[in-house]
């Protein structure tokens, strides 16, 4: 990986990404050396401008951010960090410098369902739920979204909220394992919800 430092005067601006989440949580600088420790040790440094020395996030507070990768960008002199942060980023006590909450989305979460349950199609595991619904064929799982729809709607009619979301959880995931079948993912619906929400889009 190529860095010019040498544009920006020996420092390179570094954005620090929690790759789980995706939120930015600060934004520092580096230097070759700083660099250099950040990849030795796994912790994030970066070059303090104030105090003109090299500092790494966390010494103090115990807030540590732990390094995932770099990538640089197209013009070799801005670098993305992944790093998993210890705690609060901010010296302020917030998640980000931004004042944001650093939280998973739990509908990140599908995409993960999705790419598991896809594992489980290409290798088939024995002893799995999800291998005997592929093994049981299209009908199956047909039925068994239909199932758990109904499911849903009795719920829905005269449930409670708790059983609204387990029988609704049950469904969900059925249909993915149905559109995994047909090399669908849950995706796909989504960008169809997407492009519904667009005031031009017409029924087909």
């Amino acid at each position: 990986m190529q860095i010019d430092f040498e544009k920006g005067g020996g420092l390179v601006p570094a954005i620090i990404q929690d790759p789980t989440t995706g939120k930015v949580l600060m934004l520092g600088y580096m230097n070759q050396e700083a660099y250099e420790k950040t990849m030795a040790t796994g912790k994030v440094t970066f070059y303090s401008r104030s105090r003109q020395c090299l500092w790494t996030k966390g010494e103090t507070s115990g807030n540590y951010l732990h390094l995932v990768s770099i990538s640089v960008d197209c013009d070799n002199d801005t670098l993305l960090v992944k790093a998993t942060p210890d705690g609060p980023t901010c010296h302020t006590g917030t998640d980000t410098c931004w004042g944001e909450k650093n939280e998973t989305n739990p509908l990140l979460f599908l995409s993960e369902l999705q790419d598991f349950i896809i594992k489980r199609h290409e290798e088939m595991p024995e002893g799995s739920y999800t291998t005997s619904l592929f093994k049981d064929g299209l009908n199956r799982m047909a039925q068994k979204v239909g199932e758990e729809a109904l499911e849903l709607v009795i719920e829905a009619v005269n449930g409670t909220n708790d059983r609204l979301i387990y029988e609704g959880s049950d469904m969900l995931y059925h249909l993915i394992v149905l559109l995994t079948s047909k090399g669908l993912r849950i995706e796909d619906m989504a960008r169809e919800l997407q492009e519904r929400h667009n005031p031009n889009w017409h029924k087909h």
